[in-house]
């Protein structure tokens, strides 16, 4: 399992994060990554997501190279279960697929972040039709897959805090949506739930 996490986030990351970033940038010159550092709603949840995902990053590598020290992280014995790790993997391969799926359907329009820059196109297509909001809805659903594969206390504090940082940031971007696109992007909220 260890090889597996490993694998598992380099992927990820590389798949939903680092290419489509590249291949918006290149097809468009304009950098989809909008999370900065300024003091807004905005920015403070980007700097505390990414301190999740760093969060993410040493639980691995501790499970995966120090098993000596992953104590030290609180292992939940009660959520310990083969078929609990079953479950987290499947997750895991679910959210992964439907994550990049959706990523594949916003094309030019991805961004991290809300871009005040460039007007992007409301896209309410493919995984769109489903969900308002397909790519958090995926993470999330990475998250609770990574707390089964390895509960302790350290991955149910990245489930939470993963949980309202995503909460918090649809409802940022939902606001500026309503805000750029307004009658239309009312109207596709009336139409597709937030998640599903």
């Amino acid at each position: 399992m260890q090889i597996f996490l490993i694998l598992y986030f380099l992927t990820f990351f590389g798949l939903a994060f680092v290419l489509p970033t590249y291949r918006v940038w290149k097809s468009t010159g304009v950098n989809p990554y909008k999370l900065g550092s300024a003091d807004t709603a905005h920015d403070y949840n980007g700097k505390n997501f990414r301190l999740v995902m760093l969060a993410c990053a040493l639980v691995v590598i501790i499970f995966a190279f120090t098993p000596q020290l992953y104590p030290l992280l609180v292992p939940i014995p009660y959520f310990v279960n083969s078929y609990l790790v079953i479950l987290g993997a499947a997750l895991l391969g679910a959210a992964l697929i439907w994550v990049l799926t959706a990523q594949i359907h916003m094309q030019k329009s991805w961004r991290i972040g809300i871009d005040e820059d460039v007007k992007t196109e409301l896209v309410q297509t493919g995984l769109f039709k489903l969900s308002r909001n397909p790519i958090f809805l995926g993470m999330r659903v990475m998250l609770l897959g990574f707390f089964l594969i390895i509960p302790n206390a350290i991955t149910l504090a990245i489930l939470v805090a993963g949980e309202l940082l995503v909460q918090t940031q649809v409802r940022l971007e939902e606001e500026f949506l309503a805000k750029i696109h307004g009658q239309t992007y009312l109207d596709y909220k009336k139409q597709v739930r937030r998640w599903i």
